[in-house]
């Protein structure tokens, strides 16, 4: 199934790559601060930046995203990763629109390779909220209330994306490889599969699922993280027909 739901999806390739071009994605960073190891991915310079070859980047992006089909399809977790300004609010948009948990603030060092430690303050989180709601803290002075919804925003600032995480994740999606080398090392670490855009600069071997796209541009993640939504929830449409 997911085969077909992705080429329904993104079209032939001559469309999908037009589309591509359009939104920008093919263009790399400057050609002084590439990586190396990008060198199969790229197609040559324009005015000293890079150039991605967007039959790669279809190649890529087509194995990706059957790849986060399946994922869907058993029900398994995608943690979404864009902690760059630009990337932050296309991140958390994206990710709430399919029910996935994102990071869209720092990384914090241990949040996989530690995950037992967040897993407790994370449930202290849902449980001051559940307390909140219910009225339960009513019984404090208006002073100690105030105190527990401090506590409780600043929890949601920083973890408001990873709240109802149980358990470790089967797979993130990071826009920046870069930036974010952080998240990638932690995910290889505990045995998390890694899905990433990788613009001129990254190493895309640190990757299980290297996407050679402009990390940078707003219309680059746009139209990347639209065919993501399109896939997901035509994969949960079908499930739910079949169940039907």
């Amino acid at each position: 199934m997911s085969n077909n739901v992705v080429e329904a999806i993104l079209g032939s390739k001559d469309i999908a790559i037009a589309e591509m071009a359009k939104a920008g994605v093919s263009f790399g960073h400057r050609a002084s601060k590439w990586n190396p190891q990008m060198k199969p991915f790229l197609k040559g310079t324009r005015g000293a930046v890079h150039i991605i070859d967007l039959e790669q980047t279809f190649d890529r992006f087509f194995k990706a995203l059957n790849f986060i089909a399946d994922l869907i399809k058993e029900d398994k977790t995608i943690l979404f990763v864009g902690t760059r300004s630009h990337a932050r609010q296309v991140t958390e948009k994206m990710a709430k629109e399919i029910g996935m948990p994102y990071i869209v603030e720092r990384w914090m060092g241990g949040t996989f390779t530690n995950f037992s430690v967040i897993a407790k303050r994370l449930e202290y989180f849902r449980e001051l909220e559940k307390k909140i709601a219910s009225g339960e803290l009513d019984k404090y002075t208006k002073k100690e209330r105030l105190l527990f919804l401090k506590e409780l925003q600043y929890l949601t600032k920083k973890w408001g994306g990873l709240k109802d995480l149980t358990k470790l994740p089967e797979a993130i999606f990071v826009v920046d490889a870069v930036h974010d080398k952080l998240a990638i090392k932690e995910a290889k670490a505990k045995g998390v599969k890694v899905v990433a855009l990788c613009d001129s600069n990254a190493d895309p071997n640190q990757i299980d699922y290297p996407i050679p796209a402009n990390d940078d541009a707003v219309s680059s993640l746009n139209y990347i993280f639209g065919k993501i939504i399109e896939v997901v929830k035509k994969v949960k449409n079908d499930k739910s027909v079949v169940k039907e």
